[in-house]
């Protein structure tokens, strides 16, 4: 079962949302979950309706059964000074270093150790343990960066390559990597039932699995009701003006075949309804793109009215609902 479970998917699609439900999800029957984001915008507060996230690990939940989500705001910053501290000791001389701007400096022109620092902090948690030798959070979920970066953002070992083959730097490295490439991880796609998202989706999967990282599953998110059945679909798309008059004439609506006020009922609620059978043969579509990948799929509805603390719950436990995560 994974313990580091990394969140991506194209913008608009909601990954910090499903980031989110997932950590609850998995914070059920009394387990601890670590909410990580690496981006600095603080979606994760918003959602959970709490003040800005710190640099320190901080409880924002309880899930059903007792579970407890906590949460982290990784700045790489704090991250490298942490690291230098670490390291290499310095103390009040890495504090120095940040009013120099030298950090800052640091992590421009290097941005794969930026990418070592965020994802070394989560990788730091997966392994952690308590004293009597228990891992500090049953599982750890990252709220990461959009699939257009994640396979870069991920193989940090290729992105040091050129800063460090030896040393501190190249065994954190070598170290992330280790827990980023094992059994431990896995690595979800966040898409809609939309053209550009899906195949944002199967080419994320592709450079993930060409890299040799751990594809996860396939959440397919905001989806919406289907109201009519495949033959309804069909039916609606071909033209059902004559069968709906003749219906509504079966019904004792007089005018429904000769302009009369039944028949102006007609255009408007077939429009409507081949407005529909469009989007449900295109989101058909999508849904076959999808499940070529071979993937576990998992799929939260839209909720009209936006996603609040309720909501979120809600996503978990429809999350739970659909099997093992």
């Amino acid at each position: 079962m994974s313990r580091l479970h990394v969140v991506s998917g194209k913008g608009g699609t909601g990954k910090t949302t499903v980031a989110a439900a997932l950590a609850l999800a998995l914070a059920t029957e009394g387990r601890r979950t670590l909410l990580v984001e690496v981006e600095g915008r603080q979606g994760i507060a918003q959602l959970f309706e709490t003040e800005a996230l710190p640099y320190e690990e901080r409880k924002i939940a309880v899930a059903p059964g007792g579970g407890e989500v906590y949460a982290l705001a990784i700045d790489a910053e704090r991250a490298l000074l942490d690291y230098l501290q670490m390291f290499y000791k310095l103390g009040g001389a890495g504090r120095a270093l940040k009013k120099l701007g030298a950090i800052d400096f640091a992590t421009t022109i290097a941005p794969g150790l930026r990418d070592v620092l965020l994802t070394g902090k989560a990788c730091e948690a997966v392994r952690r343990k308590d004293r009597r030798g228990r891992f500090a959070y049953d599982a750890v979920v990252m709220d990461a960066p959009p699939t257009g970066r994640i396979t870069r953002f991920l193989n940090v070992n290729d992105e040091v390559a050129g800063l460090a083959k030896i040393g501190p730097i190249h065994n954190q490295a070598q170290a992330v990597m280790r827990v980023l490439k094992s059994p431990e991880t896995a690595v979800h796609l966040v898409s809609l039932l939309e053209e550009m998202p899906t195949q944002e989706t199967v080419d994320g999967v592709a450079e993930l699995r060409g890299a040799g990282l751990p594809v996860g599953a396939v959440m397919i998110n905001m989806t919406r009701p289907t109201v009519l059945d495949n033959g309804d679909v069909d039916f609606a798309a071909n033209g059902a003006r004559p069968a709906i008059a003749e219906a509504l004439c079966r019904a004792g609506l007089d005018g429904a075949r000769h302009g009369g006020p039944a028949a102006r009922l007609i255009d408007p609620l077939l429009s409507q309804a081949r407005e529909h059978a469009e989007r449900v043969a295109l989101e058909r579509d999508q849904r076959a793109e999808l499940a070529r990948l071979g993937l576990p799929t998992y799929e939260l509805e839209l909720l009209p009215e936006g996603v609040d603390l309720a909501g979120l719950f809600r996503l978990a436990r429809d999350l739970r609902e659909q099997g093992p995560l």
